[in-house]
């Protein structure tokens, strides 16, 4: 049976979606396979980082994704950290994520996660590329060398239908049947805690919170009887409706749960209110031992998943679909190296380690040792919390990198944790400096490799090596002055994803390019 897509991906959330799209841009033709018709209305996945603003716009619906904002732009994108109840008068802010602002080319912004995914339905169905069919659900999987032929069946029905690919991405949440289909096991932890999700909406809860602070998109409360664990309250319009998570008895139910009473006494104080979605998760982490299965790959939360502890979720999501895209434009084109694909999970599974790691876990251990040892009656109390606001330092520390990946080199793995410069380093996020022309160098990224030279004068020569290999290649040519200075470099090239792939003064351009393609 011939190929009648390039790529197939099984799931049509906005992870999925977003590779569909990337995807497409590039040439190739893609089939979604979505069981839901609509998007689902659950307010999960709203924080949306810089990062995540890039990727958005580079899939070329920046502006209609700014407009689907339901929460007020007055209302502060980061949110506070509170002890006690919601209302407490000890509160510090935590992760402000408007103060790294200068090392992107794009601002936070916040949505639920309907509100996203139809943004990037509407994008992708202005792509000629791109087949989506919703109402229909993966049923089996066979691949052989040239190949994936997948079998789909009707969400609701009985209707089957068989689609041939190149390669299948699973895209189908963190109970992938695509990761089981294809025996791609998973390293999990689970903390044996049930959790809640509440939908409510109140008006009087907007005053109340009004009253005490300014405006937050979400607010955590600590508890000693939580654990290390929040309550966690988040808006999801400006003033009327919200979503609270907080861990419950194991036996909690629908039926046998006063869900009033836990909003008050997360809150601190009574207040009217309306719930109209109940949903219950188990809070664990889980990674996939590996992120590829021949010509089947995953991402986004098929991968990974984790508690929704500051917004990591869907943004390390979205960089899946980012960094797995071009290399498989690169593989089916062919203009990849061997090792190419393979570093996509070489690249991506370090970091999701690392932001389970270095990140949401120290969060839960560093809350419980302190609600171990502070209560308020004590004398230092004060001086104690006031020096647990490092809302802005774990916002800088934020930083994932490919630093010694095999396309990057270097010492070192991939991982979250790192740092914010504008220095032009190998393996890191490029941050955007001005050109003489007046644009940034973000708004002068191609969609394939860039290589910006500074008075390098080795544009010709990574110009012949590209087309030698066949790599796609745009040079951007400037002056070394002004803010290009911070770089501290002359030359730098870029990878499609918006990488540094190498940095310098002087290089072979055949053996720098052979690199970062993947042919090692």
């Amino acid at each position: 049976m011939d190929a009648t897509h390039d790529v197939a991906i099984v799931g049509g959330g906005p992870v999925g979606m977003g590779l569909a799209i990337d995807l497409a841009q590039r040439g190739l033709s893609v089939a979604v396979i979505e069981r839901y018709p609509e998007p689902q209305k659950v307010p999960k996945g709203q924080n949306m980082t810089q990062r995540t603003l890039e990727h958005i716009d580079a899939w070329g619906c920046e502006p209609e994704m700014r407009a689907a904002r339901v929460t007020p732009r007055g209302v502060a994108n980061g949110g506070l950290v509170t002890y006690g109840t919601l209302l407490s008068e000890h509160f510090y802010e935590f992760l402000p994520r408007e103060s790294v602002q200068p090392f992107y080319g794009q601002t936070v912004d916040r949505m639920p996660q309907y509100r996203t995914e139809a943004v990037l339905r509407a994008r992708a169905a202005q792509l000629d590329g791109i087949d989506t069919r919703y109402g229909w659900a993966f049923d089996t999987l066979a691949q052989d060398t040239d190949g994936v032929t997948l079998r789909i069946k009707a969400h609701k029905g009985t209707q089957t239908d068989t689609i041939r690919a190149q390669f299948v991405v699973g895209c189908d949440g963190s109970r992938s049947t695509v990761r089981e289909t294809c025996g791609i096991t998973q390293t999990q932890s689970d903390h044996d805690r049930k959790m809640v999700l509440l939908v409510f909406t109140s008006p009087e809860l907007h005053d109340l919170l009004g009253a005490r602070y300014e405006a937050r998109s979400f607010y955590n409360a600590m508890a000693p009887e939580l654990d290390g664990y929040w309550r966690f309250l988040g808006r999801i319009d400006g003033q009327t409706e919200w979503f609270f998570h907080a861990p419950v008895p194991h036996d909690t139910t629908r039926e046998n749960s006063d869900f009033a009473a836990l909003l008050h006494e997360a809150v601190g104080r009574s207040f009217a209110l309306d719930v109209t979605y109940v949903g219950f998760w188990d809070l664990r982490f889980a990674l996939a031992d590996t992120y590829r299965a021949g010509r089947v790959l995953i991402a986004g939360d098929a991968c990974h998943s984790h508690p929704p502890y500051g917004g990591y979720g869907i943004n390390t999501g979205f960089e899946d679909a980012r960094n797995l895209g071009w290399k498989l434009a690169a593989e089916i084109q062919g203009w990849a190296g061997p090792g190419l694909l393979d570093s996509y999970d070489a690249e991506r599974r370090p970091v999701f380690a690392s932001t389970d790691r270095d990140f949401i876990r120290r969060f839960i251990a560093a809350d419980r040792e302190f609600l171990a040892n502070h209560t308020p009656g004590d004398a230092d109390f004060a001086h104690v919390w006031n020096a647990r606001n490092e809302g802005a330092s774990e916002v800088f520390a934020f930083a994932p990198n490919y630093v010694g990946s095999p396309i990057i080199g270097g010492d070192g793995s991939p991982s979250a944790k790192g740092d914010h410069e504008f220095v032009a380093r190998a393996g890191h996020h490029m941050a955007p400096r001005t050109l003489s022309d007046g644009r940034t160098t973000y708004e002068a990224l191609g969609t394939g490799f860039t290589l910006f030279d500074f008075e390098a004068n080795l544009g010709r020569d990574f110009e012949l090596a590209a087309r030698d290999k066949g790599l796609p290649l745009s040079v951007v040519r400037d002056v070394y002055a002004g803010e290009l200075c911070d770089y501290e470099e002359r030359a730098i090239l870029v990878r499609p994803d918006g990488y540094v792939a190498w940095a310098g003064d002087w290089v072979d351009a055949n053996k720098v390019l052979a690199r970062a393609n993947g042919a090692f």
